[in-house]
């Protein structure tokens, strides 16, 4: 008995000898190959659409355009500016943005000259810069996507004061933003230049004005070129800050109809003024085009699909395909003109 007891516990020990054994070996093979190394995925690139100032329905609609094509493109894309249009506050705050190293910056300038170190830094950081809406100059930005021919926007703010005030013209006055913007400045010196043509010979310019693309300001103005002009037919501000107020200023003094406004602005914030025949009509372009396509420009440059370089090509989703002109920019498109007939075919 003692025996085979014996017997039995040896065989016991033997064949867990061999279980281990078996267990030890398949734990710890030696001629399979080691597991590839997973690749950690690409950083998400964070982009920053800087107005020049927040609060503004305009810039807002670039936004919406721009988060479109943020989602579309994979990348993130946040929006901030000053509270004020304010070169300097715009500043400030683009070199807290260089400083954190952010994948590029979509800019509006506030102006034109002193925003170039800033841009210029940003590049040198290796930031890709891209501008819309206001141009920096020279060396401070790789590419600018204008919303539309500078001379296109011009004429179309002085044909629309005369059918608005009809062959036998009448005085007119300007409500401009910034005195340093420079797309502003720009399309008032086209202004200009056509007053001076013959066909317009029956415009006469009062004055340009500022409101500095604040609403209250803006509202004084126009309140004030009332009072001082008491001739005045057309108001005329290519700014969408300013020809929202001035329309509230003419609606306020209950000179519906004897005062009128035009110039540049968005359907949405217009569309009562439109209605009412204090804007019989006003000029603008896609907004949210606007923002949809500097995106695409800014991550194209980004992502090395080009250098934004005169001549480069590429895909801006839903638009289509654009060229960069030697001059280092692309064009949206022409301006559009919006009256009671169309404006509630827009929603921006």
């Amino acid at each position: 008995m003692k025996r085979n007891t014996f017997y039995i516990v040896l065989s016991a020990v033997a064949m867990l000898s061999i279980l281990l054994s078996a267990c030890g070996t398949a734990a710890t093979p030696t001629t399979s190959a080691p597991a590839p190394a997973t690749s950690a995925p690409a950083a998400k690139r964070t982009y920053v659409l800087v107005p020049k100032n927040l609060g503004n329905p305009y810039f807002d609609a670039a936004n919406t355009g721009a988060q479109k094509a943020a989602t579309e493109l994979g990348v993130t894309v946040l929006y901030q500016g000053p509270t004020t249009a304010d070169a300097t506050a715009q500043i400030t705050m683009l070199n807290a943005l260089i400083a954190q190293k952010v994948s590029g910056l979509a800019i509006s300038a506030d102006d034109a000259d002193a925003l170039v170190p800033t841009g210029q830094a940003a590049i040198a950081a290796g930031i890709p810069v891209v501008t819309w809406d206001s141009n920096i100059a020279k060396g401070g930005t790789q590419l600018f996507v204008n919303q539309a021919d500078t001379q296109g926007i011009g004429d179309s703010q002085v044909q629309m004061a005369l059918q608005i005030t009809g062959p036998d013209g009448g005085e007119i006055a300007i409500l401009s933003a910034t005195a340093q913007a420079p797309n502003q400045n720009a399309w008032i010196e086209v202004m200009k230049t056509d007053l001076a043509k013959p066909e317009y010979a029956k415009l006469k310019l009062d004055t340009i004005v500022y409101g500095n693309d604040d609403d209250t300001t803006s509202y004084n103005q126009a309140l004030a070129l009332i009072k001082t002009y008491p001739a005045l037919k057309v108001i005329v501000a290519p700014t969408s800050v300013g020809i929202a107020a001035a329309a509230r200023a003419v609606k306020d003094q209950n000179l519906t109809g004897k005062v009128f406004v035009t110039g540049l602005g968005t359907p949405n914030a217009l569309r009562d003024y439109v209605k009412s025949n204090i804007i019989p009509e006003f000029a603008l372009w896609n907004v949210p085009d606007l923002g949809y396509l500097t995106i695409y420009a800014l991550d194209a440059i980004a992502s090395g699909k080009i250098k934004g370089n005169p001549g480069d090509t590429f895909t801006a989703g839903t638009l289509g395909s654009y060229t960069i002109a030697p001059d280092n920019t692309i064009l949206l498109g022409k301006p559009f003109i919006f009256n009671k007939d169309v404006i509630d075919k827009f929603n921006f």
